[in-house]
C-alpha cells in the first residue's frame, strides 16, 4: 500500500494512493487521527485501512490534491551521516574528515518537515544550501532493544527523503544540528510505501537531479550500514515509535562537494527519485520575509 497524507477542501486527510488519485478514508467511522495513529495500531490498523479503502473510501483525483509528507509530525526525524562509501571519498577528497567508523546519527529538528512537491527555502544567513537524496525508513511499532534480525517487524515501510543541509552552519559543530534543520529542509514522500511491497531495500536504484542534470545515481545496496543494524543502534539507546522517520545516508553527488562547488539557488528544482517508491521534487524559493519574534 501507498499511504498518504494530503490537503483537501481546507484540511489535512489521509489515506491511499492508487493510480491517479487517492483514496480518502479519514471520514470513515473509527478512522484514527492521523497516519502515526494508524501505525501505531500494528497490523490492525494496515488491515483496517485496507478494508475502509475498498468499502468506505472516497476516491478523489490525485491532481485535485496537495500531497503532505505522510507523517506531517514525527516525533524523531533522523539522519545517519556517511552510510556511503562513494560520499566518504567525495568529502575526503575536499578535505573533511572521513569521520568515526560507526554510526554518526544526527537530528533534524521536526520543524523542517516539508511536503514531497512543496517549495524550499535558500535561507537569508546562507548561500551554501546542498541536497542529498536518501531513502527514508518509518518506524511502525513502539520498540526499544530491537534484536539483530528483527528490525522488519518494526519498520512500517520506507519514503524518498532530500536531507537538505547549510553546509557552512552543518559544520559549526559536530553535532550538524543546526545545518540540517532549517525551516522546509525536510522534504520526504511522496508516499509512505508499506514494507510488504518492497522485499528488498537494499536493491533499489536512487538517483537525484538540479533542474533536470542527473546529479546522483546509486544503489541502496551501497549503504555501509544496513537498515537492520540502524534499528538494533538506535533502539539500544532509546525508544523508537510509530511514524519516527530514519534518513539512511546519501551517496556522492552533492553540489557542495564538487569542483567547483555547485550549491542551490532560487528558481533550481531538485528531484529525487526511488525505485519503487516513486519522486519527491521541490523548487528552491529565497526564504520570505517571516515573522520576527
Amino acid at each position: 500500500m501507498k499511504l498518504t497524507t494530503f490537503h483537501y477542501l481546507g484540511r489535512d486527510r489521509f489515506g491511499l494512493a492508487e493510480g491517479d488519485a487517492v483514496v480518502d478514508v479519514s471520514e470513515v467511522a473509527g478512522a484514527p487521527g492521523d497516519l502515526r495513529e494508524l501505525l501505531a495500531w500494528g497490523d490492525d490498523g494496515l488491515a483496517w485501512m485496507r478494508r475502509a479503502a475498498t468499502t468506505h473510501g472516497r476516491r478523489l483525483p490525485l491532481s485535485d490534491v496537495r500531497l503532505r509528507a505522510p507523517i506531517p509530525e514525527p516525533r524523531k526525524f533522523l539522519g545517519l551521516g556517511g552510510n556511503y562509501a562513494s560520499h566518504l571519498d567525495e568529502a575526503a577528497r575536499a578535505g573533511l574528515s572521513r569521520g568515526a567508523s560507526g554510526q554518526v546519527w544526527f537530528n533534524k529538528q521536526v520543524s523542517c518537515v516539508n511536503g514531497p512537491f512543496d517549495a524550499v527555502h535558500l535561507p537569508r544567513v546562507s548561500g551554501q544550501l546542498d541536497y542529498e537524496g536518501e531513502l527514508g525508513v518509518v518506524i511502525g511499532r513502539r520498540c526499544r532493544h530491537v534484536r539483530a534480525g528483527e528490525s522488519a517487524s518494526v519498520v512500517a515501510g520506507y519514503v524518498a527523503v532530500n536531507d537538505m543541509s547549510v553546509r557552512d552552519w552543518q559544520l559549526r559543530a559536530p553535532t550538524h544540528t543546526l545545518g540540517k534543520s532549517f525551516d522546509t529542509h525536510g522534504p520526504f514522500g511522496p508516499w509512505l510505501v508499506t514494507r510488504d511491497e518492497i522485499p528488498d531495500p537494499h536493491a533499489l536504484r536512487l538517483r537525484t537531479w538540479i533542474n533536470g542534470e542527473l546529479r546522483q545515481d546509486a544503489s541502496t545496496a551501497e549503504m555501509i550500514h544496513r537498515i537492520d543494524d540502524m534499528v538494533v543502534e538506535l533502539s539500544a539507546a532509546f525508544t523508537l515509535e510509530p511514524g519516527d522517520v530514519l534518513s539512511t545516508g546519501s551517496p556522492a553527488g552533492c553540489g557542495g562537494l564538487m569542483t567547483p562547488t555547485r550549491y542551490l539557488r532560487a528558481g533550481d528544482r531538485v528531484r529525487v527519485e526511488i525505485e519503487s517508491i516513486g519522486a519527491i521534487e521541490n523548487v528552491v524559493i529565497d526564504e520570505p520575509a517571516g515573522e520576527r519574534a
